[in-house]
C-alpha cells in the first residue's frame, strides 16, 4: 500500500473531475480550477521534479505569494515523493539564507521579484535548481512544467517518510525545522474531516464550500484548511489575501470559514456582516492565536454562530478542538478537548501530574506528533520526556470535563521575586478594564525582583486609559506581585503574519526600563 499523503488526497477527489474545485475570489476575473486541472497540474509539476534527477526525499524550499499554482506545487512535491519546505513570505535575506543553508534544498522556488537575491543565496549554498513562480500564473516553474506529461504515477512512500519540514518562528534562538511525516499529516486530516462535520456533510450529499483566506506557508492554511477541503471533495473560494468586505460578500455561498482572531475582528467591523450573510454557514474555526472572549461573544451575537476554537502547533498539527456538536458546548477562552487519538496531560516542572484546573506544562502523544527537529537530535531528545511525551512548551490547565485552556508559552513565564506570573492571566484582568481593547504582558529585567511585570495596552477608540488608574484597579483584584509595575499605551501590538503578538519585540523594547 502506498502511504503517500497525495495518494489519499487524490483518492478523495469527486467522481466528476470536471466539477469546480477552486474558484479565485480576488483575481481581476474569477478563475475556475476543476479537479481535473489539479490532477493534471500536479502531474506536470511532479514530472518536472522527476526530470531533474533529484535524490529521494529532496527538500523543495518555496517562498512565493499565495496562488492556486503554489498549492499545486505543494501537492506535486508530495506526489513526486519529496519534502516540502514552505517559507513565510515576510522572511528576508538573512532568514532565507539560514533556512537554505540548514535544509540544503535541491530546489528553491521563489517569486520572480526576489529571484536575484534568493538565487544567489541558493547557488552559494549548493542548490542546483532555482525556479520562479508568481501569483499571476507566470514564472519559469510553469514555463518548464508546460512541456511535461500530464500523467504521473504517485511515488511510493511509507507513512514514516518525511512529507514536510516547517521551521518554527524562532522567537528565542534559531528556528527549528519540525519534520512531519505523511502519516502525521494524513492521520490529523482524517480526524479533522470527521470531527468537524466535513464527512457528515459529504455523506448527506451537501456541498461544503470553504472560504480559504489564510496564507499557505503555515499549518493552518496549508494543512488544516487545504487538507480538509481536499479530503472532503469540497470547493474552495480562494483569496490570495484577506479582505473583510470581499469575504463577507462571498459568505452566502460558503459553509466553512477558517481564520485567525484578527480576521474575525475585521469581519465584525463590516456592516454587511449579519446573520443573513451567514445563513448557509455551518462552521467558523479560529486558531493560531488566542481569541478574546469579547470577540467570541460579539461574533455569536452578530452572526448567530459560535466560533470553534482549536489548538495546534507546527510540530503536531491539531491537538485539541471544541466540539462540533452541540454548538452550545463550545466554551469561549478554551481550546476544547484533545482530539480523537491525541493524548494530552498537564505536568508540573518536576514532571508530575497536576490536579484538574491547576496550571502546568502541556505534554502530548499521538500519531500526529512530529518525527523530530531537522539536524537537531539533541534538541529533539530534550523536547521529549523519558516516556516519549512531547513537551509543547505551552502552559495551561485542563478542567474536570477535559477542556484545555492555554495560559501562555513557558518562555513567556515571568518570575518576579520568586513568584510565577502567567501573562495570559494578567491580560485577562487588564482586558476587562474600561477603555482597554487588548493588552500584552511581558517580563523585563529588574535589579531587585529579577523580572518585573509590564503591561502594554491598546485603547478602545475614543478613550485614553490612564496607566496609574489601571495599576490601581488591578491592585484591588489580584496579588500585588502580579500587578504590572508600568503600563504603556500603544496604538497596536506587534504581530506576526498569523496574528500572534510578538512579545519578544516588546521585551526588547522595554528591557532597559529598570536598569540602574
Amino acid at each position: 500500500m502506498n502511504h503517500n499523503l497525495f495518494a489519499a488526497l487524490r483518492a478523495a477527489f469527486p467522481a466528476s473531475l470536471d466539477a469546480v474545485a477552486i474558484e479565485t475570489a480576488d483575481t481581476p476575473e474569477p478563475l475556475f480550477y476543476t479537479w481535473r486541472d489539479i490532477e493534471r497540474g500536479t502531474a506536470m509539476l511532479a514530472n518536472l521534479l522527476d526530470s531533474l534527477g533529484l535524490p529521494p526525499d529532496s527538500r523543495i524550499a518555496v517562498q512565493t505569494e499565495k496562488s492556486v499554482e503554489a498549492l499545486m506545487l505543494y501537492l506535486a512535491v508530495l506526489r513526486a515523493g519529496h519534502v516540502y519546505l514552505p517559507l513565510n513570505t515576510a522572511y528576508q535575506a538573512a532568514e532565507i539564507g539560514y533556512f537554505i543553508s540548514n535544509a540544503e534544498p535541491a530546489v528553491v522556488v521563489c517569486s520572480g521579484k526576489n529571484f536575484g537575491w534568493v538565487s544567489k543565496l541558493a547557488f552559494l549554498a549548493g542548490t542546483a535548481h532555482v525556479f520562479t513562480l508568481n501569483d499571476d500564473r507566470t514564472g519559469t516553474l510553469l514555463d518548464r512544467s508546460a512541456f511535461q506529461s500530464d500523467q504521473h504515477h504517485t511515488a511510493p512512500r511509507r507513512g514514516d517518510d518525511l512529507a514536510a519540514i516547517l521551521y518554527t518562528s524562532g522567537t528565542t534562538g534559531r528556528s527549528k525545522g519540525a519534520m512531519l511525516t505523511h502519516a502525521n499529516l494524513l492521520s490529523n486530516a482524517r480526524v479533522l474531516v470527521d470531527h468537524w462535520g466535513w464527512a457528515e456533510a459529504k455523506a448527506a450529499g451537501q456541498q461544503d464550500v470553504l472560504i480559504h483566506a489564510l496564507p499557505i506557508f503555515h499549518v493552518h492554511g496549508l494543512f488544516v484548511a487545504s487538507h480538509c477541503a481536499l479530503l472532503a471533495g469540497a470547493r474552495m473560494l480562494w483569496f490570495s489575501r484577506f479582505d473583510a468586505r470581499a469575504a463577507v460578500a462571498r459568505l452566502p455561498e460558503a459553509t466553512v470559514f477558517m481564520g485567525v482572531p484578527t480576521l474575525y475582528v475585521r469581519l465584525l467591523g463590516e456592516a454587511g456582516f449579519t446573520r443573513e450573510a451567514c445563513r448557509h454557514m455551518r462552521l467558523f474555526v479560529s486558531g493560531s492565536a488566542p481569541l478574546l472572549i469579547e470577540t467570541f461573544n460579539d461574533f455569536r451575537e452578530r452572526s448567530g454562530h459560535t466560533i470553534l476554537e482549536r489548538y495546534g502547533m507546527s510540530e503536531t498539527v491539531m491537538l485539541t478542538s471544541n466540539p462540533y456538536r452541540p454548538e452550545s458546548a463550545r466554551r469561549g477562552g478554551t481550546v476544547g478537548r484533545p482530539l480523537p487519538g491525541v493524548q494530552l496531560r498537564v505536568h508540573d516542572d518536576k514532571g508530575g501530574p497536576v490536579a484538574d484546573g491547576e496550571i502546568g506544562g502541556i505534554e502530548v502523544k499521538g500519531p500526529n506528533v512530529f518525527k523530530g527537529y531537522w539536524k537537531m537530535p539533541e534538541k529533539t531528545a530534550d523536547e521529549f520526556t523519558t516516556d516519549l511525551w512531547f513537551k509543547t512548551g505551552d502552559v495551561g490547565r485542563m478542567d474536570a470535563d477535559g477542556y484545555v485552556t492555554i495560559v501562555g508559552r513557558s518562555k513567556d513565564l515571568i518570575i518576579t521575586g520568586g513568584y510565577n506570573v502567567y501573562p495570559a492571566e494578567i491580560e485577562g484582568f487588564v482586558n476587562d478594564l474600561p477603555g482597554v481593547a487588548e493588552s500584552a504582558v511581558v517580563g523585563v529585567p529588574h535589579p531587585d525582583f529579577g523580572e518585573a511585570v509590564v503591561a502594554i495596552v491598546v485603547a478602545r477608540p475614543g478613550t485614553t486609559p490612564d496607566g496609574a488608574a489601571i495599576i490601581a484597579q488591578l491592585k484591588a483584584q489580584i496579588a500585588a506581585f502580579k500587578v504590572p509595575k508600568r503600563v504603556f499605551l500603544v496604538s497596536e501590538l506587534p504581530r506576526n503574519t498569523m496574528g500572534k503578538v510578538q512579545k519578544n519585540l516588546l521585551r526588547d523594547e522595554h528591557k532597559a526600563l529598570f536598569a540602574a
